[in-house]
């Protein structure tokens, strides 16, 4: 069967790079996916899905089966912008193909795994890959903008919940088991204005805020370390300050905080330190809600807290991509994590449904200028997504791990 998979799954590589550059061509920023929804869906219909749909908060979701076991795959459909022009040596938003590569943005991160999970179905129908499972592909909205948000909506409100989720976020077709969690803080001190030609008239904002965040800085070389997941980080992402006027001294200062949380760093620990530097200079945190409008217009508010996830080695998910990995490519997988984060926060971290990571790209394009992605990478991502459910279907029945 493996054979005959990756061979096809080869001789539809130039059809995958095309449909993915035709979806980099779309824009598709946090809250603005409409139009590369509905590409996506007539691509779904094309390859032979059972059903696509639309959810409320503006995912698509392609099924194929209808059995027991029920197995999603996840790709965020959202990118981040491009940042300076000047760094492209193309147009950002023409995806292209070139060099045994598909270039532009959200290449890598992460519709290449969108257009090898929509082949893979293609390959399940053609090659009678079919079992007693239900698949379930889902393009994912505002993800960039706040991982998990679209997931926490598609299990609390859509009752959508796997039994297993293989997220396609780039790894180099290496196997993840996990990552950090993260969430995001605002510190906020208060000061008095008075004009700027006498300053000691004040109580600058500013210079209260100033030592506050070098402690944050030496709170960042302390924190935990987790031998899998690595060290907890905590840095000073951004600095703002409020005041009558550029002539006076400004009675408010805040700053944002993103922090990464290792295994055992919880919101209350992560919390609980900053409140403790700042509470004597009377600084206040706050973990704040996200509250944009998905492009249905549809608000779902979330705390900004994305909690860390991981499944151990010899969980089942895992000894099925092994499986797998092993069937089509021969070899033992590397078995790693990510170092961003995904919509794993909300599917395990928040859920506790396991996830596991396989996904074309490397990590390193994510966010990157001249970003791409080998198309090869796109044919064996897609060979591997056909093959994984009837190799996770075993597992489950052996009740092996996890």
């Amino acid at each position: 069967m493996e054979k005959d998979l990756l061979k096809k799954a080869k001789n539809l590589e130039p059809e995958i790079a095309r449909f993915l550059a035709d979806i980099i061509s779309i824009p598709s920023l946090s809250g603005e996916e409409r139009a590369v929804v509905e590409r996506i869906g007539l691509e779904m219909k094309k390859a032979g899905f059972d059903d696509v749909r639309v959810d409320g908060l503006g995912s698509i979701v392609g099924r194929m089966g209808k059995g027991r076991t029920v197995i999603a795959m996840d790709a965020h459909i959202d990118t981040v912008d491009v940042g300076n022009r000047e760094l492209w040596d193309f147009d950002p938003f023409k995806g292209h193909v070139k060099d045994g590569r598909v270039w532009g943005r959200g290449a890598a991160d992460q519709k290449g795994g969108m257009a090898s999970m929509v082949y893979a179905g293609k390959l399940i129908k053609e090659l009678g890959l079919e079992g007693d499972y239900t698949l379930l592909v889902t393009g994912t909205v505002m993800e960039e903008d706040c991982d998990g948000l679209c997931w926490q909506y598609l299990i609390r409100e859509e009752k959508v919940r796997p039994d297993v989720c293989v997220l396609t976020e780039p790894t180099g077709l290496r196997i993840y088991r996990g990552h950090r969690g993260r969430m995001e803080m605002e510190v906020s001190v208060k000061g008095r204005s008075a004009h700027g030609s006498a300053p000691e008239r004040g109580d600058n904002a500013i210079y209260k805020m100033a030592p506050l965040t070098l402690k944050i800085a030496e709170l960042n070389e302390k924190l935990r370390h987790d031998q899998f997941l690595g060290k907890g980080t905590v840095v000073v992402s951004q600095i703002s300050s409020v005041g009558p006027s550029q002539c006076a001294v400004p009675d408010g200062c805040s700053i944002y905080l993103d922090r990464r949380l290792t295994a055992g760093e919880t919101k209350e620990i992560a919390v609980g330190q900053i409140d403790e530097i700042v509470r004597q200079a009377g600084g206040k945190v706050v973990v704040p809600k996200y509250e944009k409008a998905a492009y249905t217009g549809k608000i779902y508010p979330t705390e900004k807290y994305y909690p860390t996830w991981t499944i151990p080695e010899d969980h089942k998910a895992v000894k099925a991509a092994v499986t797998a990995y092993r069937e089509l490519f021969g070899g033992t997988p590397q078995i790693d994590k990510w170092t961003f984060s995904t919509n794993g926060v909300a599917i395990c971290g928040m859920h506790d449904i396991p996830c596991i990571g396989f996904g074309p790209g490397f990590e390193e394009q994510a966010h990157a200028p001249n970003e791409w992605i080998p198309t090869e990478h796109l044919s064996k991502a897609a060979a591997f997504y056909a093959s994984f459910p009837k190799r996770f279907l075993p597992f489950v029945r052996d009740g092996q791990g996890g």
